[in-house]
């Protein structure tokens, strides 16, 4: 029996050996219903050319303890917790979609040494969303991650979503990278206090990347920071239902490019400690260019239950009715403040809520807010380029008002789409340069505290047109005179006071020795409503020149309305061609100081008292240099109660031709014990050729000086500015009230 077993199985063996080499490998095909995997099935009885297409695993819940990589071309849907566990890592590449439809029990969590990494980028993000048909707030939990950095609330604590611990001592802990993420319809109920946000981070260290993360419509905050040290650069947070960014708990991180809008309460909650506001490590957040866009309820930032060192640049709010909330009974926090802990710097507001204010904090210390020129997270209110592509409902319209205070440091532009209100002072510094484009309105309603000022070596660009001039004038509903202060010029030209001296307004240094100094161009501007008492001897005139240098260009330029002088020259080589001042409560333009610039075509109506003024110095008549200059093509209407021409305080070297005067009751005033002023008009210094009188006054004559030279003027006929007493061509379209 055993011989013919073994001839058989050798017989089998043999015909198997002729059939495989007489002929071709037999060819399995897809059975579809066989239970094994043949043919080209991608699956068991599924798949491939012939078979039904497989069954996909999209659903996410439960936990990770290895190594996870979702499929970009899947769909997930998250039912349930999705938790990485320590040890475990979950790999979310770009274009990846996951929806939730466990409401409060569906959430993702990375407990401590767990590790996710969101691999999104700007054309393909990964997109956390509910899995409603008409998805809204809190129908989801959120994304919590959980790390070992130190917080305030122990070494160790539970999270208060997802109850996971966190905490710890390893400052540059590493759960993983988040690029690119966006998270909608968060904020699902956890307990009966505490509800999911858009993105928790519980004691998440440095080692950690977050980047380009968005929260949108989220039913509680948007994204918090709860202690930890990672830092946060490229936060959205859209249509919050709570806070939109918040941070507590002893965080030690920085945050760069948040752009915030719609969140319901604050728009940044910045906290110590809830319990304790004074425990340790305290917060100490850096955060620089921020855009908070309203309406808040509690602030553009809340700084709350003992705050904690901030230091916050760049910050561009619009659209709130309050800049920083201070609780007045957060006597932590007011501390803090006292101490300088809270520095803002570069803070910008803009299209203010009706009963607006800077700060609640009734405290000593309200310096903690320095005004200044923002773009916040990049293009002001509008949303930021770098949101393009990854983000969902945000607005690119802007703002149509801003604030302008504090100072300029680099290179800064108006946009004439914008009305700017001037609310304090906003000063140009050296090497820092302002361009105001055609078209620009500038409305001031800071009083005495707000003017625009221009220091030594700072330079400004006023360029307006005929048709688009830049309009600085007041806020204030019914404007009037010396509503605010003006603008300063500061430069660098030779003056008669001093080698250098401080301006008689503003402040600053001006004088020198450098002639040519340019301070940039102002053309087409019209000062309106100016003069503000700027101390108990002084006001701002309407357009103040320090020793301005002939490399400056100064054309078309009126005062209107103004409270003092015109428009004034102090020193300086500049030269002023196409002036216009209408209606100054004190004389209409005056230069003095060692003036050596030239002027041509000034149309002066309806000042107070001198229709020009110019003096050589008013404490030393013969002070050098002396005040040269040669004027032409000028037009006075008065009435004037110190003369067309004051020639006072030793005068100076003027030659003065085609002088139209009108409406006048006295032409050239000097005064009687001004013995400077005689000897340089005996010297002939003070000559004027065509000049013409109309329509003149009762009592008219053509000056009161007695002195034995009465030829220093020559009457002829005369055009004046152009059209005689009427206003000039030139001033037609940029100019009012002529």
């Amino acid at each position: 029996m055993k011989k013919q077993i073994l001839k058989l199985m050798l017989l089998i063996a043999s015909t198997a050996f002729v059939i495989s080499c007489g002929s071709d490998d037999p060819v399995f095909t897809a059975s579809c219903s066989d239970g094994i995997q043949n043919g080209d099935e991608t699956g068991v009885d599924c798949g491939g050319s012939s078979c039904e297409p497989c069954a996909v695993n999209n659903v996410l819940e439960g936990e990770v303890t290895g190594e996870v990589i979702l499929d970009s071309s899947i769909e997930y849907e998250l039912k349930a917790a999705y938790i990485v566990q320590s040890g475990g890592s979950l790999t979310i590449p770009a274009g990846t979609t996951i929806k939730a439809t466990g409401g409060t029990s569906s959430y993702i969590a990375v407990a401590q040494g767990g590790k996710i990494y969101v691999e999104g980028n700007s054309d393909n993000p990964v997109v956390m969303t509910s899995g409603s048909s008409s998805p809204a707030k809190a129908d989801w939990g959120g994304l919590v991650v959980c790390g070992k950095a130190p917080t305030n609330v122990g070494s160790t604590a539970t999270s208060e979503v997802a109850d996971l611990t966190y905490g710890g001592s390893v400052s540059d802990d590493n759960s993983g990278s988040i690029r690119y993420l966006r998270i909608e319809y968060t904020g699902a109920t956890f307990n009966s206090s505490k509800e999911f946000n858009g993105l928790s981070l519980f004691g998440v260290g440095s080692g950690t990347t977050v980047e380009y993360v968005q929260s949108f419509e989220g039913g509680d905050d948007g994204i918090e920071f709860f202690g930890g040290t990672v830092n946060g650069k490229y936060l959205v947070s859209t249509n919050s239902g709570d806070d939109s960014i918040d941070f507590a708990d002893g965080w030690a991180g920085s945050g760069e490019y948040w752009y915030i809008s719609g969140g319901a309460k604050a728009g940044i909650e910045g906290s110590n400690n809830g319990d304790n506001g004074n425990a340790t490590p305290v917060t100490n957040a850096t955060l620089k260019n921020i855009t908070v866009v309203g309406p808040v309820t509690e602030g553009a930032l809340y700084f709350k239950e003992g705050g904690g060192n901030f230091t916050v640049d760049n910050f561009y709010i619009a659209g709130v009715d309050l800049g920083v909330k201070v609780k007045s009974t957060d006597t932590d926090a007011a501390a803090r403040i006292e101490a300088n802990d809270l520095v803002m710097t570069n803070v910008q507001f803009a299209d203010n809520v009706s009963g607006f204010v800077q700060t609640d904090y009734t405290g000593v210390n309200l310096l903690f807010i320095e005004q200044g020129i923002a773009t916040g997270a990049g293009n002001g209110a509008a949303a930021p380029d770098w949101t393009a592509g990854w983000t969902r409902g945000l607005s690119n319209s802007g703002v149509t008002s801003e604030n302008l205070a504090g100072e300029v440091t680099g290179n800064v532009s108006l946009n004439a789409s914008i009305v700017y209100e001037l609310t304090s002072s906003f000063v140009v510094k050296d090497g820092g340069s302002l361009t105001i484009p055609a078209g620009t309105t500038i409305e001031a309603t800071g009083g005495t505290s707000s003017y625009i000022a221009v220091a030594q070596g700072g330079k400004i660009f006023i360029e307006g047109t005929a048709s688009n001039p830049v309009i600085m004038t007041s806020g204030a509903d019914s404007p009037a005179k010396a509503d605010w202060g003006g603008l300063v010029v500061c430069g660098k030209a030779p003056t008669n006071v001093g080698t250098v001296a401080t301006s008689e307004v503003a402040d600053l240094t001006y004088g020198g020795t450098s002639s040519d100094d340019s301070s940039g161009s102002i053309k087409y501007l019209r000062i309106e409503y100016t003069g503000a008492t700027f101390n108990s001897s002084k006001e701002f005139n309407g357009l103040s020149l320090f020793g301005v240098g002939s490399g400056t260009t100064l054309e078309y330029v009126q005062s209107f309305e103004g409270g003092d002088d015109g428009i004034e020259f102090f020193g300086g080589t500049v030269n002023g061609k196409y002036l216009v001042s209408t209606n100054s409560g004190d004389d209409s333009i005056d230069f003095a100081d060692g003036w050596s610039g030239n002027g041509e075509y000034w149309y002066i109506s309806g000042g107070a008292k001198g229709g020009i003024e110019g003096s050589n110095n008013g404490d030393n008549g013969v002070a050098t240099p002396v005040t040269t200059t040669t004027l032409k093509n000028i037009t006075v209407v008065g009435p004037v109660t110190e003369g067309a021409l004051y020639f006072k305080e030793g005068g100076g070297s003027f030659n003065i031709d085609n002088f139209y005067v009108s409406g006048a009751n006295l032409g050239v005033k000097v005064k009687s014990t001004d013995t400077d002023a005689a000897a340089r008009i005996e010297a002939g210094d003070l000559v004027i050729t065509n000049i013409e009188f109309a329509d003149n006054a009762s009592g008219f004559k053509v000056t009161d000086y007695t002195g034995v030279n009465q030829s220093f003027y020559t009457e002829g006929t005369a055009t004046g500015a152009g059209n005689g007493a009427s206003a000039p061509d030139w001033t037609s379209g940029w100019t009012r009230g002529l």
